[in-house]
């Protein structure tokens, strides 16, 4: 499959308010996005991902670089001429209309014959599940059927890539996991290409074919959510994507793909790739990698500092050294349960570890 959505050096500069200089709100970014995937662009507020998307859908002019869909470059094409829909997070419904009205809206100004609006809304109706809804006003529907209102008011113009600005964000968490569940489960049956922007790790990590992790207006790594998870390739993205431990080390040798870490709590040897000897290293483990046994056993020694119950799984702190680890037991039922104080063994596998590298001030 070609790439249906192509960026080429993308730069965005604002300027600033009475004369308070300029904004560089996305500095060079390029991107392929395969036909027929859902990629996610991923990050913290203010990291220009929202902006990336604007670009795309003709909302926002570049001050550099090139917008293609397919082959065609529409870096300056009006956003009606750019066969793009795009969902927005407060689902922009006309209140005084019906949602027939609603979803048809758009072919209607497109001039398409009553009776194929009929057809193709209650296609719609049917494929996003509110069949029956079409007489209602949209303050007659809940926050997710407004949602699949908006939903289908974007597909029913068939673009050729759908645009979503974090649609979820204005919904309660339990509704937020049916709906990524729902859009990712027709995404994948009519194979649209689809941009998704968030700054939700978990909705980011179930959606997406490829996640785009953004910061600073640039990309910091493009991966599918293993990769991103358990390879990041910088401290930002190891430290954004979930928890996690950051040791400071030192690679003293190198063996193949091995490396020997020396850390506070001692020497370990870590997978590395393209890693040499004298480096300043981040050692990455994460919380669930841990396991906690007696004293006496495992690599480490520590005692638990504090523990944090969730139901479905338990958060201890344990210091080791003078170090504080966060440890995560899932499936806590019937373990035994640690309490403050109590001494432990910490347990990892080596090839759970990552190494991240280390900026280190001159």
């Amino acid at each position: 499959m070609g790439a249906a959505v192509r960026l080429a050096g993308l730069r965005k500069v604002f300027e600033g308010r009475s004369g308070s200089g300029t904004v560089v709100a996305v500095d060079g970014v390029s991107l392929e996005v395969e036909d027929g995937s859902l990629v996610t662009l991923l990050g913290p507020s203010g990291c220009g991902k929202t902006t990336v998307l604007r670009m795309i859908a003709g909302f926002e002019t570049p001050t550099g670089g090139e917008v293609y869909i397919g082959d065609e470059r529409i870096t300056t094409v009006p956003p009606n001429k750019r066969r793009t829909s795009m969902v927005f997070q407060g689902y922009g419904l006309f209140p005084h209309m019906q949602v027939y009205d609603n979803i048809g809206y758009g072919l209607r100004i497109r001039k398409v014959s009553a009776a194929e609006i009929r057809d193709r809304v209650f296609s719609m109706l049917e494929l996003v599940g509110l069949k029956g809804t079409e007489a209602r006003l949209p303050s007659q529907l809940s926050g997710g059927q407004q949602q699949r209102v908006a939903l289908a008011r974007a597909l029913i113009t068939e673009p050729r890539v759908l645009l979503f600005d974090e649609p979820l964000s204005n919904l309660d968490a339990k509704l937020r996991v049916q709906m990524r569940q729902e859009i990712r489960r027709l995404q994948q049956r009519l194979r649209i290409t689809s941009v998704y922007v968030t700054h939700d790790q978990d909705e980011a990590m179930t959606l997406s074919d490829q996640i785009v992790v953004m910061h600073q207006g640039r990309v910091e790594q493009v991966g599918t959510a293993p990769e991103i998870y358990n390879r990041p390739r910088t401290l930002f993205v190891a430290d954004f994507i979930g928890k996690g431990n950051f040791l400071a080390g030192t690679v003293r040798a190198v063996d193949g793909d091995r490396a020997e870490v020396e850390i506070a709590e001692g020497g370990v040897r870590a997978p590395a790739e393209g890693f040499r000897a004298g480096e300043s290293v981040w050692l990455l483990l994460r919380p669930e990698a841990i396991g906690l046994g007696p004293a006496g056993t495992g690599r480490w020694q520590g005692r638990v500092a504090a523990a944090t119950y969730l139901g479905s799984e338990i958060f201890y702190e344990v210091t080791v050294g003078t170090q504080n680890l966060l440890v995560k037991v899932g499936h806590p039922h019937g373990a035994i349960a640690l309490t403050q104080g109590d001494p432990v063994g910490v347990i990892f596998d080596e090839g759970s570890l990552h190494l991240v590298r280390r900026e280190v001030a001159a």
